[in-house]
């Protein structure tokens, strides 16, 4: 293949079973961008991006995914105001030789969760996010804009954060709406899930994944199992691809 005049890519560790190579390559097509490729690069370390960098000087943009959403922002030029105060890039647009962050998470989720509350005719008032990386500081943003209040959740006791055993001595009944941003449930290891008390689940629950392949996470089927109402993370990772395209090819910020 002749080399792409503009190159986009995804950034990450492991990227065997992201969709985002797949998603624009037919973006491109469908839009009849002959010009742009797409590709996943994988690092073993955030430290590997400046050659990254060096070694693709017709980079246009790149996807951030995990674990690199906090860490990539030290390199970078310029924040857009969202990603500045979550403090967590999932989009790099390059720009006048310069890199500038977005989130673009918090579109995504923040309009399919609506779409989540229409469907189900739910609105939580409270709760929880299970995971503290950079797409829990997206959810939390969102959850905040909304007025929903909510609590993390971490393997480790950190401050201002619940631990996994702490949830099972909280009235979970009362939290209607908890939110995995772990990978745990990711394929190829489908058998894991967080480990919450899924006997204290109710039909007044919202379980949303952000883990998309598989389909259904045993994190959703045990929700289901409980009757719970159930979202996995394919809408939102739908919505903030197109968000990322869309930054990538305006003029100006």
């Amino acid at each position: 293949m002749a080399t792409p005049k503009y190159l986009y890519g995804l950034i990450g560790y492991q990227l065997n079973y992201s969709f985002s190579k797949k998603y624009f390559a037919e973006k491109f097509e469908k839009e009849k961008i002959q010009d742009s490729h797409y590709d996943n690069f994988a690092l073993e370390n955030i430290d590997e991006f400046p050659a990254l960098l060096k070694a693709n000087p017709n980079l246009a943009g790149l996807n951030v995914t995990i674990p690199y959403k906090e860490k990539v922002i030290s390199f970078l030029d310029k924040l857009a105001p969202a990603a500045e105060e979550i403090g967590a890039v999932n989009t790099i647009k390059f720009e006048d030789g310069k890199l500038i962050g977005y989130n673009t998470d918090v579109i995504g989720f923040e309009t399919s969760l609506k779409a989540f509350f229409e469907r189900t005719g739910i609105v939580p008032k409270a709760a929880l996010i299970l995971g503290t990386g950079g797409a829990a500081k997206a959810i939390a943003y969102v959850l905040k804009k909304n007025n929903i209040s909510y609590d993390f959740v971490s393997r480790k006791k950190r401050a201002h954060k619940l631990t996994y055993e702490e949830i099972d001595r909280l009235k979970i009944e009362n939290i209607q709406l908890i939110v995995n941003t772990t990978p745990l449930g990711t394929a190829p290891d489908v058998h894991r899930c967080p480990p919450i008390s899924y006997n204290q689940l109710s039909d007044k629950h919202l379980l949303y994944d952000l883990v998309y392949n598989p389909d259904k996470t045993v994190f959703l089927k045990m929700g289901e199992a409980q009757k719970c109402a159930i979202q996995n993370g394919y809408q939102m990772l739908e919505l903030q691809a197109e968000a990322s395209y869309i930054i990538w090819h305006q003029t100006g910020n």
